[in-house]
């Protein structure tokens, strides 16, 4: 089990990275539904450390396993949301909003702004692959995350 949660956290570190890429490389501003999904990797993929590291056993195997698919589905649902609003964009003003505003005045934003601080447009789309946005993959990586996470609460061994 442990290579599972060794996984879970691989995918989460490669995803941030490659945000960071898209950030700083690439100069996408991450919008605050953009933010709200790396808080949610951040918060998958320290579960999946500190459950690597334990390697807990029974209960407590399934209790880090139902707070990963916790953390998987949150995301999940605003990454739903995110390709959602890219799709009706006319639905919902994301530029300089509240969720910005109170993601902006989180002291995580202050302490590492490169990684939380949201600037950008939500319905903005800069980057396809295969026709998906950022977010449409996303969903898809957190639905697998979520997946993985179940497996690690229901598995025999």
């Amino acid at each position: 089990m442990r290579l599972l949660f060794l996984f879970i956290l691989l995918c989460c570190i490669c995803l941030l990275g490659y945000a960071q890429y898209l950030q700083h490389v690439e100069k996408l501003l991450p919008c605050p539904l953009c933010v709200a999904q790396r808080l949610a990797y951040w918060l998958l993929g320290l579960t999946a450390l500190l459950a690597f590291l334990h390697n807990p056993q029974g209960i407590g195997r399934r209790i880090y396993g139902f707070l990963m698919v916790a953390f998987a589905l949150t995301g999940a649902v605003i990454a739903a949301r995110h390709a959602w609003l890219i799709r009706y964009p006319e639905a919902f003003e994301c530029g300089i909003s509240a969720e910005e505003a109170f993601l902006n005045s989180l002291p995580i934003a202050e302490w590492w702004p490169g990684m939380f601080e949201a600037n950008g447009d939500c319905a903005n789309v800069d980057w396809e692959f295969l026709s998906l946005t950022i977010p449409d993959w996303s969903l898809v990586a957190f639905a697998i995350l979520a997946l993985s996470a179940l497996y690690a609460c229901f598995a025999k061994k």
